[in-house]
């Protein structure tokens, strides 16, 4: 990779700084103003004429200056329009148009130019990042310790976020990773479980006009930076926050230490009264778009990756650590094929419990099946208790370099690297080193007890997915998560899965989440429907999904459900939101790159829910398939599936209970 074309080259046609206008979008309905007040250098947005946001800080605290105070605002760019098209076969939508007008404000510091925030502004979407300057003369390099960048929410605002887990917590001390619950409408003023929040982050600001505005707050493009969240330090005052310390057990410092002149992360803000702008935004890619589009080597190694993705088994969810052996896996290669499924994931300890000679086996096998394997790894080395292996494989670059040849040389599809732990530099480092060491040996990457991604489908063309949310490994171990599931699910495509792919494992047919599908034999028991299950598997967005079904399943399932998870794909031309609201339902639909569209809708409430459908998408006259739940007296619904045609209104009536779903497909 150019490590260049990933900075900003930015010609500044100079005017005079109290000259600046309101940054505007494309069509006028988001205006940016930067400023100083009293030396800080501060912005402001309006949405329709009417701020979202009060004035709120920007600005870095580094080693070589404070360049949060003692600032005027030296110059300001013209504004121009940047229009960028690309292709990316592994997102929520395959063919993407980004057009925003963009503007870059110079700070100076004792009469020297210090920094530069440069604003992006699309249609919903507001982004900007800071470029260091070289503004001493022999240094080279700084450390950024703090940043003063700010989301100063109106009063009365309420919250939709995911409180960041302590350090060193969890499960063999492998936490933060991503993984707690969301809540609607929360108050302002709190700051999680005292650690803040992680990215991406939801809010529901009230208007002028009687209609609430959604703002979502994520970060992209982190490389030689570490990954942030967002702290609340009073009111509806939320702060950039670097990670802790303690994070990876002391490894690794807290801030980032750059080059000069260089380039922060993107901040970015997808703010509408529709919560559509919020489900379809895809601005964490767009902003990358404009500066790697050029990029020929990254384009054509995505056309070589596009192929690839799809279906597959996985024992462990089901089945647990003792499924890691030769002969189950092997029954759930057969098992993938059955259902014409194009890879299989084999869990931890493979390395001991098969054996590399065996895994080679496994993986000849598979291939003559048409089911190549994903294997998973540990990315410890040195910073959490996680004792299950392979360990040390990926951590240092020797091991790693050594551990991809043998991968493509067996013929490895894939891997799923787990229990990172952290958001330091020398952390995100890793991930972009794996990455990249992959790709040069044709592996694809999955990312689990991670980070969010942030615009790594855009970079590697080899990246799949990171989990990132409380998955459904957690459905096995707590009856209490299963309890939650549907509400839980109505979440997903607002916030986590709105900035990025969501490796999920979910969609089973299992009513017991153990491998006799029994009560009493452990795990936990599905209260959700089979409609339901079908349902999240077009609701929750990645390029491969590993379904946690097992083979009982070809037996024990209703046939109809068998068919849509033989048949459901995973990559999409389009999406399409249509009604919702987080914590309570969701109703969308996606478009295959085949051309056929699938709705559903997921009912998250306690009570049943009545909805009034536009299907225009599928043509007057033609005929569907309706999988729906019919309400009984027991905790889960009875699902079926019917043909429906389309009528000259193009709408459909859904009746979902609790728990349930509703699908429309072709």
């Amino acid at each position: 990779m150019n490590k260049k074309s990933f900075f900003l080259k930015t010609v500044l046609l100079l005017i005079p700084a109290s000259f600046v206008n309101a940054q505007s979008s494309p069509d006028g309905k988001l205006q940016v103003t930067v400023k100083c007040d009293n030396g800080s250098p501060v912005y402001s947005v309006t949405y329709n004429g009417n701020p979202c946001m009060k004035t709120s800080p920007l600005g870095l605290n580094t080693n070589i200056g404070d360049f949060t105070k003692g600032l005027s605002l030296s110059k300001t760019s013209k504004e121009e329009t940047v229009k960028t098209d690309y292709t990316l076969y592994n997102i929520k939508r395959k063919d993407n148009h980004y057009e925003a007008n963009q503007q870059t404000y110079t700070f100076a510091k004792d009469g020297k130019d210090v920094l530069n925030v440069i604003f992006s502004v699309s249609n919903s979407n507001v982004a900007f990042r800071y470029e260091i300057l070289q503004s001493k003369k022999d240094a080279m390099c700084a450390v950024v310790n703090d940043e003063a960048t700010g989301f100063y929410m109106n009063d009365e605002t309420t919250t939709f976020i995911c409180p960041q887990m302590g350090e060193m917590t969890g499960f063999a001390r492998t936490a933060p990773s991503y993984e707690t619950h969301y809540a609607a409408d929360e108050a302002m003023g709190r700051n999680g479980w005292g650690h803040g929040y992680t990215f991406p982050c939801l809010f529901k600001a009230p208007n002028t006009d009687n209609r609430p505005v959604w703002i979502l707050v994520s970060e992209t493009g982190v490389e030689n930076y570490p990954g942030c969240k967002i702290e609340n330090i009073g009111a509806g005052n939320y702060k950039i926050s670097f990670p802790s310390q303690k994070e990876n057990n002391g490894y690794g410092s807290t801030g980032a230490q750059i080059s000069l002149p260089d380039v922060t992360p993107w901040r970015t803000l997808t703010i509408s009264d529709n919560l559509k702008d919020i489900v379809e935004t895809t601005v964490t890619l767009d902003v990358l778009s404009a500066y790697y589009h050029s990029d020929a080597g990254i384009n054509k190694m995505r056309e070589a990756h596009k192929d690839g993705y799809g279906r597959g088994a996985w024992s462990w969810i089901i089945a647990d650590d003792a499924s890691c052996n030769f002969d189950t896996q092997k029954e759930y290669i057969d098992f993938a094929a059955a259902m014409g499924w194009e890879s299989l994931l084999i869990d931890a300890q493979w390395d001991r419990q098969i054996g590399r000679e065996r895994i080679a086996e496994l993986a000849k096998y598979g291939k003559e099946k048409g089911v190549y394997l994903y294997l998973w790894y540990n990315s410890n080395g040195n910073w959490n208790d996680a004792p299950q292996t392979p360990r040390n494989c990926l951590s240092l670059s020797a091991a790693r370099q050594a551990e991809m040849e043998w991968l493509e040389k067996t013929g490895i599809r894939g891997i799923k690297v787990d229990f990172f732990g952290g958001d330091k530099q020398c952390t995100m480092q890793l991930y972009y080193d794996i990455l990249l060491d992959a790709l040069k040996h044709n592996v694809k990457v999955i990312f689990h007890g991670c980070t969010l991604p942030r615009g790594w489908e855009y970079i590697f063309p080899n990246y799949v997915a990171s989990e990132a949310v409380r998955a459904s490994e957690n459905l096995r171990f707590s009856q209490g998560e299963c309890d939650r599931e549907a509400m839980d699910a109505t979440f997903l495509p607002f916030i986590r899965n709105a900035v990025g792919s969501m490796d999920f494992g979910g969609s089973t047919l299992n009513w017991y989440y153990n491998k006799f599908n029994q009560a009493g034999k452990g795990g936990g028991h599905r209260i959700t429907s089979d409609v339901f299950a079908l349902a999240t598997a077009v609701l929750f967005q990645s390029p491969v999904q590993h379904f946690a079904m097992a083979p009982g399943n070809l037996t024990d399932a209703p046939a109809w459900a068998l068919d849509f998870m033989k048949q459901v794909p995973t990559t999409w031309e389009d999406i399409r939101f249509i009604d919702g609201y987080p914590g309570k339902y969701v109703v969308l639909a996606r478009k295959s790159q085949q051309g056929k569209w699938y709705l559903a809708a997921v009912n998250g409430t306690k009570e049943t829910l009545k909805l009034k459908l536009p299907v225009d998408m599928f043509a007057v006259g033609q005929t569907v398939n309706v999988y729906s739940d019919k309400a009984t007296k027991e905790v889960t619904p009875v699902g079926s599936v019917k043909k429906v045609k389309i009528g000259k209104k193009q709408t459909i009536e859904a009746v979902i209970p609790v728990n349930g779903a509703f699908l429309v497909t072709e």
